[in-house]
C-alpha cells in the first residue's frame, strides 16, 4: 500500500482530498492535541528514517515558518519520499489576496470572507486565523511567510524537486512537485497535464 505523511494536519478527523483514498494516512504534527501518529517539528524530518513515503501531503502549513525556514522543511520532504514521490503543498495565495484586497477597496482588518471556523479577514491571511491563535494559546499556529505562485515555485525548485504543477483558486495556490519525473498514474489521479 502506498504511504502518505500529512505534514501538519493537525488531526485524522480533517479527511485528506479523495485523491489519497487507497494511501496508508500517517500524520505528523507538531502539537500532540489532535493524537498524531509522530509529533515532531516538519524542520526535523531528516531525523526520520529516509524514503519511507509515497507521497507527503503538506495543507496550509508552510507558512507557518520562517522564510528561512522553508528550504529545511522542503528538503525533509525530499529526504522522506521514495525515488518517484511528490509532495502536494496547498497555502495561501499572497498575491491573489493582494489583488482581492485591492480590487474590493477593503483593508487588513476588513472581512475577506466566512469560512467555517468564522469570518476571516485579510490580517488573518497574512499572519495567521487570530481567532484559532488566541484559543490556542500557541503562536506555531501564527504565519511567518508567504507565497506566491513564482516563489513557491522558485523554492521548490532550489530544493531539489523535479517535475512540478501548480494551480491557483480561492487564494490558495496548489503544488504538486515530484522527487524527479512525474509518473503516468500520479498525472491521472491529480488530473496533471501529461
Amino acid at each position: 500500500m502506498r504511504r502518505v505523511l500529512n505534514v501538519g494536519g493537525n488531526s485524522k478527523d480533517i479527511p485528506l482530498p479523495e485523491a489519497y483514498a487507497s494511501f496508508d494516512h500517517v500524520l505528523l504534527d507538531i502539537d500532540p492535541v489532535g493524537k498524531p501518529d509522530i509529533v515532531l517539528d516538519a524542520r526535523e524530518l531528516p531525523t526520520l528514517p529516509p524514503m519511507q513515503f509515497d507521497a507527503v501531503y503538506c495543507s496550509h502549513n508552510l507558512e507557518h515558518y520562517f522564510r528561512h525556514d522553508v528550504p529545511r522543511v522542503l528538503s525533509g520532504f525530499l529526504h522522506v519520499l521514495k525515488p518517484g514521490g511528490f509532495a502536494q503543498i496547498r497555502v495561501p495565495d499572497i498575491e491573489a489576496l493582494m489583488r482581492e484586497t485591492v480590487s474590493r477597496n477593503i483593508d487588513i482588518d476588513d472581512i475577506l470572507y466566512v469560512s467555517p471556523a468564522g469570518p476571516v479577514m485579510v490580517h488573518d491571511v497574512i499572519y495567521g486565523h487570530s481567532p484559532t491563535i488566541e484559543r490556542s494559546g500557541v503562536d506555531f499556529y501564527a504565519h511567518r511567510t508567504g507565497f506566491t505562485r513564482k516563489s513557491l515555485s522558485a523554492a521548490v525548485a532550489r530544493a531539489g524537486f523535479g517535475d512540478q504543477f501548480c494551480s491557483q483558486g480561492n487564494l490558495e495556490l496548489n503544488l504538486i512537485a515530484f522527487k524527479g519525473a512525474a509518473d503516468a498514474h500520479t498525472r491521472t489521479l491529480f488530473g496533471l497535464p501529461g
